[in-house]
C-alpha cells in the first residue's frame, strides 16, 4: 500500500482538495485498496476547521465528497507513516523539511505536486488568489500525473 500525504499551509484549501481528488482518481481506477491518502497543514492556523466552503462547493459540483475532513497539523511522525509527502508550494516544502527532519535530509520523500506533471510550478493558494478553479486545474493535473507515475 502506498501512503500519500498532501500538505499545504492551513489544510483547508489545496491539500484537502488534492486529498479528495486523488481519492476519487484511485476509486475510479479501482485501486482504493492500494492507497492510503490524507492531508495536513504546516501551520496551526486552521486546526480543527473543516474544508473551506468554496473548496467544498467546487468538489461537490464534481461529485466529490469531502465531508468530515478537518484540518490537522503535520507532525514529525508523519515522515515514517507516509511514503510520499507532497507540498503545494516551495514554502510548504521548507516548512515540511523543518517539521519532518530538522537538520537532516529527507528529500527523497518530499516533493511538490506539479513536479509529477513535469513542471516546477507551484499550486497558487486560492485563499489569497480567490481562483479556486485554477487551483483545482493544477491539483487535478498533478494528481493524475502522480497516479500515472505510481502505476508505472
Amino acid at each position: 500500500m502506498t501512503k500519500i500525504l498532501f500538505v499545504c499551509h492551513g489544510n483547508i484549501c489545496r491539500s484537502p482538495m488534492a486529498e479528495f481528488v486523488m481519492k476519487d482518481l484511485v476509486k475510479q481506477a479501482g485501486l482504493e485498496n492500494d492507497f492510503y491518502i490524507a492531508s495536513a497543514a504546516t501551520s496551526t492556523d486552521e486546526i480543527g476547521n473543516g474544508v473551506y466552503p468554496p473548496v467544498r462547493r467546487l468538489l461537490s459540483a464534481l461529485g466529490i465528497d469531502c465531508s468530515g475532513k478537518t484540518a490537522r497539523q503535520l507532525t514529525s511522525a508523519d515522515y515514517d507513516r507516509f511514503d510520499l509527502l507532497i507540498g503545494m508550494d516551495r514554502a510548504n516544502l521548507r516548512n515540511m523539511q523543518r517539521i519532518l527532519c530538522p537538520g537532516g535530509d529527507c528529500a527523497e520523500k518530499l516533493h511538490m505536486l506539479l513536479k509529477f506533471a513535469g513542471r516546477e510550478a507551484e499550486v497558487a493558494d486560492p485563499w489569497y488568489t480567490r481562483d479556486f478553479e485554477a487551483a483545482y486545474a493544477n491539483i487535478s493535473e498533478g494528481c493524475r500525473a502522480l497516479l500515472d507515475f505510481l502505476r508505472s
